[in-house]
């Protein structure tokens, strides 16, 4: 094991956790409304960055969506709010959690040549360590991504999301190529190919999201097998639980310091509507501490 798969092992074994904090701010929500987006969201991650080290709260990796901050731009009349507070927060991540990993998710992929600037975006140009993306069109869009031989950087395919709408498709029976054309649900034919491209893509793992333990077991104990990082999403506002999640990794055997399970607005607003309460920070330590008890190695 190395590159990658050592960064997620080592920094889940300095925190004594296998958490992942995602950070997708809500502009309408946050205790800070001063009219300046940037100013409110960078403001906003500070205190609670701020709170968490006087705390001692870490999880093992912070999960960005991309999403939450390019909508709030407004490129056409020159307004890039959300993107400088993006880089706001990726300096006070560098500043305040060295070596714990930072992974963007912005769930790319194109054809190879769109897939490279996907890839410069995410690893050159945001310089974070790991990327979330979509192994839709295939190996050479996948291929692009591979950004090993620039230091140790990972790439989390999606393969079993947790959204209700992931068994339209994710479900379908299919001849997997793969595995002797055996006829398999989609997500375990994509777990097969992901253990492929990992034959020669260190950095690679799979998104599997929490919300189907059953389905999540099928895919952990596969990857278990080859030792690919998993980031399970799903936990808190969709539903699903830490706790459970971890004993059924351990039931199958899956090393856990090489998962990442991610909460997200449950530890960033779990008030979920404007005006945020005077406690808002207590709340989100609060969530924060569970989750991290619940994923203590």
């Amino acid at each position: 094991m190395g590159g990658y798969r050592t960064v997620l092992s080592e920094s889940a074994k300095r925190v004594g956790n296998c958490a992942c904090m995602g950070l997708d701010p809500q502009w309408d929500v946050l205790p800070y409304r001063s009219g300046h987006i940037r100013e409110d969201v960078t403001t906003f991650f500070t205190e609670l960055f701020e709170a968490m080290e006087q705390q001692s709260l870490s999880p093992a990796a912070f999960k960005p969506n991309i999403g939450y901050y390019s909508a709030l731009d407004n490129p056409r009349e020159g307004q890039f709010e959300g993107s400088l507070a993006l880089a706001d927060l990726l300096d006070l991540l560098h500043a305040k959690f060295s070596g714990i990993p930072v992974i963007l998710d912005s769930k790319r992929g194109d054809i190879a040549r769109s897939s490279a600037n996907y890839a410069q975006e995410a690893f050159d140009i945001w310089r974070c360590d790991a990327v979330t993306i979509s192994g839709y069109m295939g190996t050479d869009s996948v291929a692009p991504f591979d950004y090993t031989q620039e230091g140790s950087r990972g790439i989390y395919v999606l393969n079993r999301t947790s959204n209700p709408g992931a068994k339209d498709l994710q479900g379908l029976i299919v001849v997997d190529e793969v595995d002797e054309k055996e006829l398999y649900p989609l997500y375990l034919a994509v777990a097969h190919r992901i253990g492929k491209w990992a034959e020669r893509i260190e950095g690679i793992g799979a998104v599997v999201g929490a919300t189907n333990l059953t389905e999540l077991q099928e895919i952990a104990r596969y990857h278990g097998e080859r030792s690919i990082p998993l980031l399970i999403p799903g936990v808190g506002s969709q539903g699903a639980s830490a706790s459970m999640t971890m004993e059924a990794l351990r039931e199958v055997g899956y090393p856990v310091e090489l998962s990442r399970i991610n909460s997200s607005s449950a530890l960033t607003h779990p008030w979920k509507k404007a005006p945020a309460p005077s406690d808002w920070l207590a709340r989100c330590l609060g969530n924060l501490s569970r989750l991290l008890e619940e994923t203590a190695l």
